[in-house]
């Protein structure tokens, strides 16, 4: 199944040299000619060779199961050994807005390739995605109680139970964290409602699933004044982050319309301000995304003009210590200029050190490495522009075969 899937585009700006591997050849003058060749494959334990094969990108273990069918029940029958994989860095899915169903292409960023992939369960572009620890986790956005999580890899999915709050909801924010040790993993959604006849009043609740128990809690509740909720939260070292936007009039223009709310999912306090833990975001901001990179809480925005915050002079990236945010780069002209037509709405994410930064309108994606502070194009996506208005969009996941929802 998976090597008709895996259709690989390689990249026009990568050379590779290709290896013939032709027969071996008998030499007559060799007195042991009559000896057979043997294969290693033959004489290797199943235990070697899964232990080989693990340290291939996970992109040719998938296409070493249709090698054979000894090579296929190693790939897709034992898992222990995939736990140990050299880490993989964030593939990211990309695929363009529309009412069908949703298929893309995805990006591996160490072989620098794209592969066709059939992403399981999205039905529709719209739907909000988290990802953590190689599983995916999809929110309906039209039934929002609707929730599923799967490993875009394995194609292994499970539906949850309904979540709770979603009918009256204006703004819905899905966050998803997985346990790299147990498996275990937490979602949790950060619903906005306005108070009927009330402007300046939001509703804000927290909603979480835990897969140990399976069942929902609403742990929280708060009516704010002069703050709504959005679409962008993000779970990071065991604390639920949520970008709020400002609904009032502000006095001037170095007041921020963006915050950033707090909420400690291992203690979860029920009796607490939200406000009292906000924090400002670090300069007029449009288009910001959180994310969670090796557990170190990163905010990616466009850095809006202090006269115009709806007009954008570039990108940053900003990690937040101590309840500080520090900048850690600033997106260079000749990149921001390489997107073409570029306007105040685009996406990015990220996981582990490496973060994704693309045009709606533009499949051109841009890779910023946090450790190395290094900014590179990716491979020519596949993706064609069909007409003018044509948007693309997409998001990253860790590629794991060792993991099930």
């Amino acid at each position: 199944m998976w090597s008709e899937e895996w259709e690989l585009y390689p990249s026009s700006y990568i050379g590779a040299q290709v290896i013939d591997y032709g027969p071996v050849t008998e030499d007559t003058n060799d007195d042991r000619s009559g000896d057979l060749a043997v294969s290693m494959d033959a004489v290797l334990p199943d235990d070697l060779l899964e232990k080989v094969i693990s340290f291939l990108p996970v992109a040719s273990v998938i296409r070493s199961g249709s090698v054979c069918k000894r090579w296929h029940q190693i790939v897709h029958a034992r898992r222990q050994t995939w736990s140990k994989m050299i880490p993989q860095k964030p593939w990211y899915f990309m695929f363009t807005c529309s009412e069908e169903a949703v298929s893309g292409f995805a990006y591996d960023p160490s072989l620098r390739k794209w592969y066709g992939f059939d992403f399981p369960c999205i039905e529709k572009s719209t739907w909000s995605t988290s990802s953590s620890a190689g599983l995916v986790c999809l929110m309906d956005s039209e039934n929002r109680s609707r929730i599923i999580v799967c490993n875009p890899i394995t194609k292994d999915w499970k539906r949850l139970i309904d979540a709770p709050g979603s009918k009256s909801a204006d703004y819905n924010a899905l966050a998803f964290s997985v346990s790299r040790s147990s498996h275990q993993y937490i979602v949790a959604i950060a619903r906005s409602n306005q108070v009927p006849s009330e402007y300046y009043q939001w509703e804000f609740s927290i909603h979480l699933y835990e897969s140990e128990t399976g069942n929902w809690v609403s742990p929280f509740a708060e009516v704010l004044l002069g703050w709504r909720g959005g679409d962008e939260c993000v779970i990071c070292d065991g604390v639920l982050y949520y970008l709020v936007y400002s609904t009032g009039v502000l006095v001037n223009s170095g007041e921020h319309r963006h915050c950033v709310f707090m909420y400690d999912l291992s203690t979860r306090p029920v009796h607490t301000s939200l406000m009292s833990m906000a924090i400002p975001v670090p300069c007029p901001l449009t288009c910001g995304r959180l994310m969670n990179l090796s557990e170190r809480l990163v905010l990616v925005g466009g850095i809006g003009k202090q006269d115009r915050p709806g007009i954008i002079k570039g990108i940053g990236i900003w990690e937040l210590q101590n309840k500080e945010w520090h900048e850690i780069a600033r997106m260079p002209h000749k990149f921001f200029q390489g997107f073409g037509e570029f306007d105040d709405v685009f996406a990015s994410c990220g996981a582990d050190g490496l973060i994704y930064i693309q045009s709606y309108g533009s499949p051109s994606l841009l890779t910023f490495e946090i450790n190395q502070k290094l900014w590179r194009w990716s491979a020519k996506s596949p993706v064609m522009k069909r007409f003018p208005l044509q948007l693309f969009t997409g998001f990253s996941f860790e590629p794991r075969l060792d993991i099930t929802s």
